[in-house]
């Protein structure tokens, strides 16, 4: 479980599509940045996508990060169309007493979002991103998000897009300070608000 509260910017350093379409990826962090121990097997939020680690490695100053992702996790996130040398939102699994400061967040990627504006308003950004089809009941006013692992507030919803409010930390401290108009996101939708609007349909 995570909390949306990006805390590492890792660098991908290794990307490998192997025969089953499975995908062996490596991320590079700085050592210094880490405030835990990592164990093999333990889960990481990278671009909001929940991986596990399969193994690590120290290179210099720097940790070495292994995760494997199935063909499935592919298919659903940007994760297919990661570069090389690209910056990946980093948050490490929630503990029972770290501060709660974003909202629920799964790991799990409900679909891919575009960025289609973005403008910068005094010390602050407003970026507005399309709705994918079906997911237009769980994008409301006030309501939470998560774009590429960082927790948001939902600003303001239309027919297709909605809007959210990046703050100059925010943006300093995740992968917002290289977004562009057009780039695709990783979007998971408010974990209550799934889990309500299934009850209500089996109640129906």
């Amino acid at each position: 479980m995570f909390t949306g509260i990006i805390t590492n910017l890792a660098t991908l350093k290794n990307l490998e599509f192997n025969a089953k379409k499975d995908v062996l990826l490596t991320l590079e962090i700085k050592k210094s940045d880490l405030d835990r121990k990592l164990k093999i097997g333990c889960s990481i939020a990278c671009n909001g996508i929940c991986l596990t680690l399969i193994s690590q490695k120290i290179a210099k100053n720097n940790l070495l990060l292994f995760f494997q992702a199935s063909q499935e996790t592919c298919n659903k996130t940007t994760l297919q169309n990661w570069q090389i040398n690209q910056k990946i939102n980093i948050e490490f699994s929630m503990r029972l007493n770290d501060e709660f400061g974003g909202h629920l967040v799964s790991g799990h990627i409900d679909n891919i979002s575009k960025i289609i504006a973005i403008k910068k308003i005094k010390d602050s950004w407003k970026f507005d991103f399309e709705i994918p089809k079906k997911l237009e009941k769980f994008i409301a006013p006030k309501g939470s998000v998560t774009i590429n692992g960082t927790s948001l507030t939902i600003n303001e919803v239309s027919e297709k897009k909605f809007s959210i409010n990046v703050i100059k930390h925010t943006m300093e401290n995740t992968i917002f300070q290289h977004s562009k108009v057009g780039d695709l996101v990783n979007l998971e939708i408010d974990l209550i608000a799934r889990y309500l609007s299934q009850l209500i349909k089996n109640h129906d």
